[in-house]
């Protein structure tokens, strides 16, 4: 029995370092974040982020306590790590017994989803935050406002998909417009092609007259030509009728 009170007498003091390292690390992590809330103007991520390395020690040594963890998940928060707050606070949704622990952290929860515009997970968290405290008007109002850009982004979608659709449309009608003209012109074409093609004969028949029409001066030297032709033709004839006759008068002298 001696050896058992000893056995706990050994252990408590060192309970008590640890409790103390705790609750050390515990206060320098609230004296951070109080640090980093100060400052309005710009968000201060040094100081979140000294908080929560405090927080983190502060759990390694007291890993159910709740309240560290919930501090811890506030401080990634802050440093807008939203995706890892979310994760934390989820776990402390899921362990914590309280219900208004509990809706506290699917509030929070949902304020990360809606930093991230998830908005579908938000609203499903701000949901299950209002179930077990339907009267918190923080919530209330993060809710409709979730709601309300998630109305934006549909309008948004359906806006783009009117003006894809409008650009489609408009497209088809300018290519059938090119087609019509590409038909038009391939139609104009085609009738200047026949009507060419009509003209020509009139045009060789009228050209025709014109290649055997001759100059004044050409048909003066052929007209000529001919006379001095018909005159020759003419002596010719003369003489040969001149022979003729003498052979007959020989033929009669005989």
């Amino acid at each position: 029995m001696k050896k058992f009170h000893i056995l706990i007498i050994l252990l408590l003091p060192s309970f008590l370092a640890l409790a103390q390292k705790e609750r050390k690390f515990v206060r320098e992590g609230n004296k951070w974040f109080e640090t980093g809330l100060k400052d309005t103007a710009k968000l201060d991520t040094v100081s979140f982020g000294k908080a929560e390395v405090a927080y983190r020690r502060a759990l390694e040594i007291k890993p159910e306590d709740h309240q560290w963890q919930f501090n811890l998940a506030d401080a990634l928060y802050k440093q807008k790590k939203a995706e890892e707050s979310a994760k934390e606070f989820g776990d402390i949704a899921e362990k914590t017994p309280l219900p208004a622990d509990k809706s506290m952290a699917f509030h929070n929860m949902g304020n990360s989803y809606l930093v991230q515009k998830k908005l579908d997970e938000s609203i499903a968290t701000y949901k299950k935050a209002l179930r077990l405290t339907p009267n918190d008007p923080e919530t209330k109002y993060n809710l409709a406002y979730a709601m309300k850009m998630k109305k934006e982004e549909e309008k948004k979608k359906q806006q783009n998909k009117d003006k894809d659709k409008d650009k489609k449309d408009q497209n088809k009608n300018q290519e059938k417009d090119q087609n019509k003209d590409q038909n038009k012109d391939q139609d104009k074409q085609k009738q200047n092609q026949n009507q060419d093609q009509n003209k020509d004969p009139q045009q060789n028949q009228k050209q025709q007259p014109q290649q055997n029409k001759i100059s004044k001066q050409n048909a003066e030297q052929m007209l000529q030509a001919l006379e001095n032709d018909e005159k020759q033709t003419q002596e010719k004839v003369k003489k040969a009728q001149a022979l003729k006759a003498g052979k007959r008068n020989v033929d009669k002298n005989w």
